[in-house]
């Protein structure tokens, strides 16, 4: 699994290098509109061709679930025991503001649960990686350093809670509130999970709908750094490859 996860980073980072060509364009970021209306540009197809054109060069061949390809029906999902899920670009709002948090998320589902998870923020530099059993890691500059969550208690005061920077409804609202004295932390995309899985945060409370793509890729990343991402209403983990691609409500915790 980890030469397989050695081969993603590398298809991660070339569509990562593509999106930034595009996002380096001093104008002229084309958007279209998809039929939820959201922002669509030519990055995420131009991601989205690498990556998938690179899983389907790879020793194993599994079928790609992403978030730019036509949906496979659950009749036929429903079978697979490994699924790739890419999100090629997640934070597209973000990359529209230029803001740089934005990132290139690739998992491999097995049974309904992430086995690997590969994210990859091209402005910043920085590939996380996590692998079932063997630990997550970032990638910065060269360096590879192994990732660990914050431990803390709920009752602790000054916890950390990441929260969208375009998303903080009443519910949101609400499980901060319970909190003693928290700090908010905003940031954009499936970095949210990542700044957990290092240890700069503890909670990140997500009452609000996302995809599976949103959160695969990184599941596994805080999973294997010590933390988790529970299912708000059955409290267990999330599961992947459902008939309905909708992500129910969560939290993800560091070491808690």
């Amino acid at each position: 699994m980890i030469d397989i996860a050695r081969e993603v980073i590398k298809i991660a980072q070339k569509a990562g290098e593509a999106i930034l060509e595009i996002y380096e364009e001093s104008e002229g970021v084309v958007i279209e509109r998809k039929a939820d209306d959201s922002p669509l540009t030519i990055a995420d197809k131009a991601a989205n061709k690498i990556i998938c054109d690179g899983l389907e060069k790879l020793s194993v061949s599994y079928p790609i679930i992403s978030e730019e390809n036509k949906e496979i029906p659950y009749d036929i999902r429903k079978d697979f025991e490994y699924n790739w899920l890419v999100d090629p670009l997640d934070g597209t709002k973000e990359f529209i503001k230029r803001n740089g948090e934005f990132t290139v998320n690739i998992a491999l589902i097995k049974n309904g649960r992430p086995v690997i998870g590969v994210v990859y923020a091209p402005v910043l530099n920085e590939m996380y990686w996590a692998v079932k059993g063997e630990g997550a890691f970032l990638i910065k500059e060269g360096k590879e350093t192994k990732l660990s969550a914050s431990e803390f208690r709920m009752s602790d005061s000054n916890l950390r809670v990441v929260c969208s920077r375009s998303h903080l409804n009443q519910g949101t609202q609400d499980f901060v509130d319970a909190l003693t004295k928290p700090e908010l932390v905003s940031k954009g995309s499936s970095l949210k999970f990542l700044i957990l899985a290092k240890g700069e945060a503890e909670l990140y409370p997500r009452l609000a709908p996302t995809m599976e793509w949103d959160s695969g890729a990184a599941d596994i990343v805080l999973e294997e750094a010590g933390g988790k991402v529970i299912d708000e209403e059955t409290k267990e983990s999330l599961r992947y490859n459902k008939e309905n691609l909708l992500n129910p409500f969560f939290i993800a915790y560091g070491k808690v």
